[in-house]
Formats: C-alpha cells, structure tokens, sequence
C-alpha cells in the first residue's frame, strides 16, 4: 500500500480535477493504492494555503503528516519540493491540466509518471523563491548561500528563516525520537 496525495480543486475527491499548484491549492486528496486500486479516500484543507510565505513548505509537512509517500501534482516549488525529499516523499510532476485526480491517480499507478528529480519541472512558486532553483542540494556546513541576482537582500533572509525553522522542526522531531528510543 502507498498513501498519495493529489492538490485539488474543490470539492475534493476523485472527481475533483488536479489543482496545477501544490503549496497554494486548496485542499488535497488523499488514497491508498493498494495493488493499483484506490482504497480509503480522504479530502483535507490546505492549511498553508492562504499563508503570506512558506506555504509550500508548510503543505508539504501537512501531507507528510498525513503518512503520505507519493505527492502527483502540476508543478511544486523548490522548495516544498526539498521538504518532501528530507521527509523521503516522492513527487510526481507534470499532470496535464485538467484532468481529474482519480484519472492523475490511474497514470501514476499504471508507471506513466515518472519521479521528478531536482531541479527541473518546477513550476513558479508563490514564495519568495519565485520560482527558481537557485540551490539545487541540500546545504552542507561549508556552503555559502549565493545570492540571485533578482532576489532582494530581504527575500533571501526571509528564505533563510524559513528553512531554518523547517530544520529546527526536524532536529526538534529527531531528538525527541531518539529519546523515545533510549
């Protein structure tokens, strides 16, 4: 069994077409897929939605949450993108607009998707990224952050925050982990 999770439109749901945004979308719709099948289908709001910055980010903690492993979707911003690899989902690119969740679900599970590596299919984000894959990987200790030539002094401090908060939340959960194991 995979969870999946699909941005869509309202009202949700299989019917619902794929919504071509994933930090900025309403609601997601969640399934199992079990030997191809959909099993226990499940709409839930996009909480980040509506938020001034990091919206993609916090959506991809929302479906992570959820025990999703595999998000389908338009297009997703780097950075959410990064989010869900560090948590180990998997995104699934370039649904054609238009068509519906339970038809984005059908082309996933019969393999005419295929998982999208970074940095390329991204589509223009709402964040303060604006849509470029300025950081292709993960920074390390020694990496120096380079600055976009388009990007503001401010949008990069406010990009900078926002990933430090998503790693704190990690480190917080990964302690607290460890702790439960000792």
């Amino acid at each position: 069994m995979v969870k999946v999770a699909v941005p869509s439109t309202p009202p949700g749901g299989l019917d619902a077409q794929v919504d071509p945004r994933f930090g900025r979308c309403m609601l997601y719709t969640i399934v199992d897929i079990v030997d191809t099948n959909i099993k226990n289908v499940e709409v839930i709001e996009n909480t980040a939605a509506r938020l001034f910055s990091g919206a993609g980010i916090q959506a991809a903690q929302l479906v992570a949450s959820k025990g999703v492993k595999v998000v389908i979707c338009g297009s997703m911003g780097p950075n959410a993108y990064y989010a869900l690899q560090q948590v180990g989902v998997s995104v699934y690119t370039g649904v054609p607009p238009g068509i519906t969740v339970r038809e984005a679900i059908k082309l996933y599970s019969s393999g005419r998707l295929s998982s999208q590596p970074m940095p390329g299919g991204f589509g223009r984000g709402m964040g303060m990224g604006r849509g470029r894959m300025w950081m292709t990987m993960p920074p390390s200790p020694t990496t120096t952050f380079q600055q976009p030539a388009t990007m503001t002094k401010e949008q990069e401090k406010e990009i900078l925050k926002q990933q430090l908060k998503f790693l704190e939340e990690q480190l917080k959960a990964i302690k607290k982990r460890l702790e439960e194991l000792e």
